[in-house]
């Protein structure tokens, strides 16, 4: 990545009124554009698709002027949903652009679990017409969807001014719009009080319970895959003990000897001895979770598993904040 690619602030095109009659527009102000936490949010974006494209030869240079066609947006959408649309790979005219951006987003909104009745941040045509402020907005969801265990420059925010067309006029006002949370609000999962993340997440509605087992369910995944593992129901693959124990060494950057471990437990006993070994571990890496017996995670206690999950991605989560690769 060149340096040089941030240094040039793209100024915003002036408003014009007759564009969008009717509706609200938001123009980010020249004074935040040459924010540096938004050229590091920028170029963290910039980073994750070019890493996550590499395999298919695909370089962005730029969120504002790449992504316009549909095309990177696309192939995210294949890389990570494992979706595979019947569209033209290259779309030259401005219609065809559109009309591909149409059907990638309405996929988009459906795999970010948007409804046609959520506020959402960005549409067709602000995206076609590279709007800096909806196409942010529109990766960082994909982020945290995708790969929630990505860590974005926190706490970024931009001045804009929010105009609105109508038949009285243009009313106009300044705003702070949020484009990534402030990491200290994240992070403080537990509160003075003690009160476990885990136990009240299972007390909220179960798409959001969903959102999050699908998130631990991708950190596991992607550690687990230079091992050729792959895990599709959490609680009763990780019960006997094996995958957490190679989830363990492969976080933790050592090996756990064969013998020390049933690699092929038959029986409860086993998994038990393979638990209590993970456990263990956890417990000598600064994680304590007394309050978790072995016998749960056998059986397939849900709470139990995510406690585990919830603890070994959040620490690998400060790791990498601390030891930025």
């Amino acid at each position: 990545m060149e340096a040089s690619i941030f240094e040039y602030h793209k100024q915003e095109d002036p408003v014009d009124v007759e564009s969008f009659q009717g509706e609200k527009r938001k123009v980010i102000q020249p004074a935040s554009l040459k924010d540096p936490n938004l050229d590091k949010l920028k170029e963290a974006l910039v980073d994750w698709i070019n890493r996550t494209l590499k395999p298919e030869h695909i370089v962005v240079q730029s969120v504002e002027e790449d992504l316009y066609d549909g095309l990177v947006l696309h192939h995210l959408l294949s890389r990570f949903a494992s979706i595979h649309l019947s569209l033209e790979e290259i779309a030259l005219t401005s219609s065809a652009q559109i009309r591909k951006l149409e059907v990638i987003l309405e996929e988009l909104n459906k795999r970010l679990g948007l409804q046609d009745s959520s506020p959402i941040k960005w549409n067709v045509k602000l995206i076609h017409n590279k709007d800096l402020l909806a196409t942010i907005h529109l990766l960082v969801a994909m982020v945290k969807a995708f790969q929630p265990e990505l860590i974005l420059p926190p706490n970024v925010k931009v001045e804009v001014v929010a105009v609105e067309v109508g038949k009285n006029g243009i009313k106009s006002e300044v705003q702070t719009e949020i484009l990534t949370e402030d990491s200290t609000a994240s992070d403080s999962s537990v509160s003075a009080e003690g009160v476990d993340p885990i136990e009240q997440l299972l007390k909220l509605e179960a798409n959001k319970v969903n959102t999050v087992k699908k998130a631990l369910l991708h950190f596991v995944n992607q550690n687990l895959a230079t091992l050729g593992l792959q895990v599709a129901d959490m609680d009763k693959q990780l019960a006997d003990g094996v995958i957490l124990l190679l989830l363990i060494g492969q976080l933790e950057g050592f090996f756990i000897p064969l013998f020390s471990f049933h690699l092929t437990p038959v029986s409860d006993s086993e998994m038990i001895q393979n638990v209590a070994l993970a456990l263990e571990l956890l417990d000598d890496m600064g994680l304590q979770l007394s309050n978790i017996d072995p016998q749960d995670i056998v059986s397939q206690d849900t709470t139990a598993t995510l406690k585990v999950l919830y603890a070994l991605f959040k620490k690998h989560k400060r790791q990498m904040r601390e030891d930025p690769v």
